[in-house]
């Protein structure tokens, strides 16, 4: 059979000569004992027996794979330890007991990481994330297997371990060992593991950041969902990490993030993109490139659509509030920019401030006219009197200070839509189109005297 499509199960209806590992002295017969006990019975019978003996249980299972090299044993053990820890991931703990004699718990598991078929390395890569995981932390006043310090043996410690799993995970990254489990088999692991300090700084220094990037992008079946999900954890988990910020910010991350959190439809991963932009909001030029690329627009988009998650509620008005902020340090070309995307116009100052149309004129060039089509668009769109009649003045001034306004704006159909508003309920919008229409027929020259 192909190792690499092997399941659980299927490793554990194997018969595993226990008695002969016994003769031949690779286990002991109190092993032997446990192991006739344990092996092949109900799993309210095995719960059992680890709620009453676990550590004698862990001991038995990391001997074997410490000293037995079968592979069909290896797997098999592999397959015990993951089926115990599926049923209760806090027996995950179970390894961290003081009573187990042999400290040196990782080792194995991080040997076989590298040495062992597609099947024995996914389960290594996943036990040993959990037992890392479930270790007591130095403030709960014990000291975790794999860190005892009075030992003569080379022991393998935490840091070890987690250096070690990085290595793997980034491996996986650049060249999966298993085509379509490989990449999201290490990204569900370093979705628990980026909470540690190490696994960050070692992820940033193996160059990791870069192999997640490319991961960031919509995703419509449901195991592409689940490792999108897991992918934008990972990224908020080191938008908490300074160094790994500078690999953000010079990658495509940022667009990527906006692309899925404009298509996207799945409540968690929303919320996990919109805390992470909410992190890097603040860091370095993250503000401004938000602002360029449209976000307060994506946020008022989110925000009209009906979320139930607090978190999610919460980080949109936090990133909105975090966005005006950008946006009242920006120029003032940058501030019209922005009101005019966000289809919010007001008589604020610089509509009627002859220096800031001729300072910025050429700036309404930028991407093909698109502040000028978008103006046009609201005559369409706004239901909003004041809008109508500020878009309406604004597209007059582009006309009398614009060499070539009258064409463009011609060319863009603006003409027709303008008069039609020549008819609008509200006076506002009917002085300002009339005002609008005549420079467009009478062109610059005679504008100065059309002044509103």
């Amino acid at each position: 059979m192909d190792h690499a499509e092997l399941t659980t199960e299927q490793v554990l209806k194997r018969d595993i000569p226990w008695e002969t590992y016994m003769t031949t002295k690779l286990i002991t017969g109190t092993c032997l004992q446990l192991l006739r006990r344990y092996d092949k019975r109900s799993e309210s019978h095995r719960s059992q027996l680890l709620d009453d003996d676990g550590p004698a249980y862990v001991q038995v299972f990391v001997g074997i794979l410490r000293d037995i090299f079968k592979e069909e044993t290896v797997e098999y053990v592999l397959a015990l330890i993951d089926e115990m820890l599926a049923a209760n991931p806090k027996r995950a703990r179970l390894f961290h007991d003081g009573t187990i004699v042999d400290k040196d718990i990782y080792e194995p598991f991080l040997r076989l990481l590298w040495k062992g078929n597609w099947f024995i390395q996914e389960k290594s890569c996943k036990i040993l994330a959990l037992i890392v995981s479930a270790r007591p932390k130095p403030q709960d006043g014990t000291v975790a297997n794999g860190e005892a310090s009075n030992s003569k043996r080379k022991i393998t410690t935490i840091d070890d371990v987690l250096k070690g799993l990085v290595e793997w995970l980034c491996a996986q990254l650049k060249k999966p060992s298993h085509p379509s489990r490989g990449i999201p088999t290490a990204v569900n692991c370093l979705a628990t593991l980026l909470k540690e300090p190490v696994v960050r700084s070692s992820f940033v220094q193996l160059d990791g950041v870069k192999l997640l990037v490319p991961l960031i992008s919509p995703a419509s079946t449901q195991q592409s969902i689940q490792l999108l999900y897991e992918t934008c954890l990972c990224i908020w988990l080191l938008s908490y990490y300074e160094p790994a910020i500078e690999y953000l910010a010079t990658s495509r991350t940022l667009p990527r993030l906006l692309e899925v959190v404009k298509s996207s439809t799945k409540e968690k991963v929303v919320r996990v993109v919109v805390l992470t932009l909410r992190n890097l909001l603040s860091k370095g030029t993250f503000g401004a490139q938000m602002v360029d690329l449209g976000l307060p627009q994506i946020v008022q988009s989110l925000k009209a659509q009906a979320w139930s998650d607090e978190d999610l509620l919460e980080g949109l008005n936090q990133l909105e509030e975090g966005l005006k902020d950008n946006i009242k340090k920006l120029s003032s070309f940058d501030k019209y920019k922005q009101e005019v995307l966000l289809g919010h116009l007001d008589w604020s100052p610089m509509h009627k401030d002859s220096i800031f149309w001729r300072e910025n004129i050429t700036n309404f060039e930028e991407n093909d006219f698109q502040i000028l089509r978008v103006l046009i668009t609201i005559l369409d769109t706004s239901s909003d009197p004041r809008a109508l009649a500020v878009a309406c003045f604004d597209i007059s001034q582009f006309v009398q200070q614009h060499p070539a306004g009258r064409i463009i704006v011609t060319d863009l159909k603006a003409k027709e839509r303008v008069m039609k508003l020549m008819n609008h309920e509200n006076a506002e919008v009917t002085k300002n189109a009339l005002l609008c229409i005549q420079r467009l027929f009478l062109g610059a020259k005679y504008a100065s005297f059309l002044q509103a």
